[in-house]
């Protein structure tokens, strides 16, 4: 069965009264969906904790049903925030909008979404199984938006949001790293979403953008001894791998009330990989 999105809150009217106002402010309690925050050494958990040290309430959605309760617990504990973590199959429509539901309903507002869950592949293009196709399009793409929707929804009612997608290098070089043709398919589609729904959302005070990281090590490319780690920087300007507190520094500055007129963009955070 079909998920039906929630309704959408009525479009804001466009006259030149309050077009010269300063940006509506955060509220001073707030939350902030992160997904993939698992994972000890993900760039999801690298997020989670730079928000919480920022004093964010956290709803956490992972696969990994324990592993983020562990999480959230964690978190709580360590920064004195309220968290919640949610198990959830992000390539399920229902699963995923209810994981967002249950957050909405046991949280205070939501006011920012990072999208980090995803997968990656290296399977050649030539020995690829639909199979493996379907899995990295389900997740990187479907379940970014099966997430995105209902939060936006929140978020446009409100009229205040900042919703941030990973994409990667590999979608701007047509691979070049790690992963191979489906993965940067997946990731080219993360940035026309951040360009088309920024245009959507604009008009709400919604602003949407994506980052696009190099190789991380985080250990999802597996496992990196020192000839692998010049292997993968050898195009970099900087000759160093990225590690996910890079990324999240990205991330946690975009989803930031300093952030509220950048919109649309691709930060790319990936040593100079992308200009060679």
């Amino acid at each position: 069965m079909t998920a039906q999105p929630d309704p959408a809150p009525a479009p804001p009217s466009h006259s030149v009264t309050g077009l010269f106002t300063a940006p509506r402010p955060f509220p001073a309690v707030r939350t902030a969906i992160v997904t993939g925050a698992a994972t000890e050494r993900g760039i999801g958990r690298a997020v989670a904790v730079r928000l919480a040290r920022k004093g964010w309430h956290l709803g956490l959605i992972d696969v990994d049903g324990p592993a983020v309760s562990e999480a959230a617990k964690s978190l709580a504990d360590r920064y004195g925030v309220q968290t919640l973590g949610v198990a959830a199959d992000l390539t399920d429509e229902p699963a995923a909008r209810e994981a967002v539901r249950t957050i909405a309903a046991s949280l205070p507002q939501i006011v920012a979404l990072a999208n980090v869950a995803g997968v990656t592949s290296a399977l050649p293009y030539l020995d690829l199984a639909t199979a493996a196709w379907h899995r990295i399009i389900d997740i990187n793409v479907h379940g970014v938006h099966y997430v995105t929707q209902p939060v936006a929804n929140i978020m446009a009612a409100n009229r205040i949001g900042r919703i941030v997608t990973i994409s990667s290098v590999s979608a701007q070089r047509g691979g070049g790293t790690f992963g191979k043709t489906p993965y940067s398919v997946s990731k080219a589609a993360v940035i026309g979403f951040t360009r088309s729904l920024a245009r959507e959302l604009g008009p709400y005070d919604v602003t949407v953008n994506a980052v696009a990281p190099g190789p991380i090590d985080t250990g999802l490319i597996g496992p990196i001894d020192d000839a692998r780690a010049v292997e993968l920087t050898r195009e970099q300007f900087l000759r160093r791998l990225g590690t996910a507190d890079d990324v999240a520094a990205a991330v946690e500055f975009l989803l930031s009330e300093d952030a509220g007129f950048i919109t649309g963009q691709t930060l790319n955070v990936n040593g100079g990989l992308y200009l060679q």
